[in-house]
């Protein structure tokens, strides 16, 4: 996610000396420029951040830890904006937002993004479908909740948006819901009708924060549209989407300082899972290579049982990791999103982030061959691989639709993975082999074809 300009910070500090030396400062200050520009950091951004870092080193004594601290402090002080961190609940549920954007945005796909986010924190979600501007919007809405097991608030009957939010919010008072998500139409462009049109949503129900969704991938036009929102009808928090694009990550620096209203979230993948809290402490130290140990713990505990994971931790260490252990992790992965952005969280891994390979659980023709395998197999079967002789072969290849070939192929790559897996389990160098471990998984062998 933060590839680009972590590249841009470490490849500066490398360039520092041990020692006092003026010209290794200015050319890690010419590297550091010239890498945030490409980044797409605005060029005032970059030169009062320059500038601040230079005479702070000079100040302290030129040197990687001095260098590395004035970084850290200057890029907190520019993402520290004042305003609330991740999301706030209101005193009286529901807690009600606004989500604004313009058409394009990744607004919807957000909108369910964040309901998800809620509900894996308990919370009960209303989302309103009240982008009636766009034809798909309110079907794209209904298939994200439908996906993700919130309700939502929706009329095909109705043309006037207003009433729809002031309908979701009634049913979100009497329901006992936790949040209401009000999903709004955009434009291609701002203009008066879209800004007076949110504007009386935004006044018929009690919206205690409204939230502009800006896509990372439009660089400067992004910080542009946002003061222009900001201005027209004011916001509490920017959440930016498509991240994981060809986003230079540069938008990150310049909303902050040049907005200021706090970033609150960023959306890190395709994926409805893939969302982090923007909280600047934690993202500083991915920026600078220092992982996000915090965020990545969180993360994992809201969807990983500890007993579970100890169980299948000691199956590994065993070598009697079966294809029920396998069902099951898999479903456990998908609730995680992006494992390139997990890897990213781990200190001094984002580098090997970007090696690893792509691991779509959800469109993997090969898993969809392997699930095909697993259903056909009895319950004794998938608790013990090591009873699959020639005749059960022979029938689970029937029943699954696949030659012999194939299930022999697939037996035999897991029962190489599952190797694999335990020889890293047990090896001193847990972190150093992490990255090893997700791309030699039994999941991560399995779900792609060799």
């Amino acid at each position: 996610m933060f590839e680009s300009l972590t590249n841009s910070f470490t490849g500066a500090i490398k360039k520092i000396k041990l020692y006092d030396d003026a010209n290794s400062l200015k050319k890690a200050l010419t590297e550091l420029k010239r890498s945030l520009i490409k980044s797409d950091v605005h060029h005032k951004v970059v030169k009062e951040l320059i500038t601040k870092v230079e005479k702070e080193v000079k100040e302290e004594g030129i040197g990687q830890e001095s260098f590395m601290r004035s970084i850290r402090k200057n890029l907190l002080e520019l993402l520290s904006v004042e305003g609330n961190q991740g999301f706030v609940y209101a005193p009286n549920p529901p807690t009600t937002i606004l989500m604004a954007g313009l058409q394009g945005s990744g607004k919807t796909t957000t909108t369910g993004k964040l309901a998800h986010y809620l509900k894996l924190r308990k919370k009960r979600v209303l989302i309103a479908a009240a982008d009636l501007q766009r034809l798909a919007a309110v079907e794209q809405l209904k298939q994200i909740a439908s996906q993700i097991e919130v309700d939502i608030f929706f009329d095909d009957n109705e043309k006037d948006p207003i009433k729809i939010a002031k309908g979701a919010y009634e049913k979100a008072k009497k329901g006992l819901y936790d949040v209401l998500l009000i999903d709004t139409a955009g434009r291609l462009a701002i203009d008066e009708e879209l800004m007076e049109q949110l504007k009386k949503i935004k006044n018929s129900v009690p919206v205690d924060e409204v939230f502009y969704v800006a896509d990372a991938m439009t660089g400067h036009d992004a910080v542009r549209t946002a003061n222009k929102f900001k201005e027209y009808i004011g916001f509490d928090g920017v959440i930016l989407s498509k991240y994981d694009g060809d986003a230079k990550g540069g938008v990150a620096l310049s909303i902050a300082s040049q907005v200021k209203v706090p970033l609150r979230f960023i959306g890190t993948g395709e994926k409805i899972p893939d969302l982090d809290t923007f909280i600047p402490e934690r993202i500083v130290n991915r920026l600078i290579g220092a992982g996000d140990l915090e965020s990545l713990m969180e993360k994992t505990s809201l969807v990983i049982d500890k007993k579970k994971a100890s169980q299948i931790s000691k199956k590994i260490k065993k070598g009697e990791f079966n294809f029920n252990d396998f069902l099951e992790q898999v479903e456990s992965l998908k609730k995680l999103g992006d494992l390139k952005s997990l890897l990213s969280m781990v200190p001094g891994m984002s580098g090997m982030a970007k090696n690893l390979e792509d691991i779509d659980l959800d469109n993997s023709e090969e898993l969809k061959k392997i699930k095909a395998l697993i259903s056909s197999m009895t319950p004794k079967e998938r608790e013990q691989p090591s009873l699959l002789n020639n005749s059960r072969k022979k029938r689970i290849a029937k029943g699954a639709g696949l030659s012999q070939i194939e299930v022999n192929r697939i037996l035999k790559q897991f029962k190489n993975a599952s190797k694999l897996a335990k020889k890293f389990s047990k090896s001193k160098n847990g972190m150093k082999h992490f990255g090893n471990m997700l791309n030699n998984s039994p999941i991560a062998q399995l779900s792609q074809r060799r």
